[in-house]
């Protein structure tokens, strides 16, 4: 029978394991459709994906959301990074946290690393993705990971805070 330190490591590897993979899977999806539109669309150029909702246009972004913070482009990848790293430091020591919010910081991770990696390749991140029915800014699938992820996981962790105080007030 395998010790309780062995297997408490063990639940930590599988979670890590689980958090690198779910964030790995969003920047494999963020890059392959950012390729796939390099590839059949040149700058500006506009094809519609679903008429009166939402064209496919090329467009490479040097700022963050919404185009603001032009060349802080690097500052974009540190934190990216940081959020990567703390996402699997959490991972890794705090079994204590649910999974699905877990899974929400990965997601969210993963769309910054996928951008993260459009700025150190091509200097702009690939977004192409332009509604038509709104005057909107033009995205990409990271940021619908990041943008989805960030009030998920806050709602996540605001239920998970919640029922561990009323946990501990129970307890006293």
């Amino acid at each position: 029978m395998p010790s309780r330190v062995g297997g408490a490591a063990a639940a930590r590897g599988r979670r890590l394991a689980l958090f690198c993979l779910v964030a790995a899977c969003v920047v494999a999806l963020d890059q392959l459709t950012k390729a796939a539109v390099r590839a059949a669309l040149s700058p500006g150029e506009a094809v519609t994906l679903v008429p009166g909702v939402m064209d496919l246009r090329l467009v490479y972004n040097t700022g963050a959301a919404f185009s603001l913070g032009e060349g802080a482009g690097p500052l974009y990848v540190a934190v990216a990074v940081a959020i990567a790293l703390a996402g699997a430091i959490v991972a890794w020591r705090r079994t204590d946290v649910p999974l699905p919010l877990l899974l929400c910081v990965a997601c969210v991770a993963g769309g910054g690393a996928g951008n993260a990696i459009d700025r150190v390749a091509l200097g702009a991140v690939t977004d192409f993705f332009a509604t038509t029915f709104v005057d909107f800014a033009v995205f990409n699938v990271a940021d619908v990971f990041v943008t989805c992820g960030v009030p998920v996981a806050l709602a996540l962790w605001w239920r998970w805070d919640v029922a561990r105080e009323r946990a501990a007030a129970a307890g006293e």
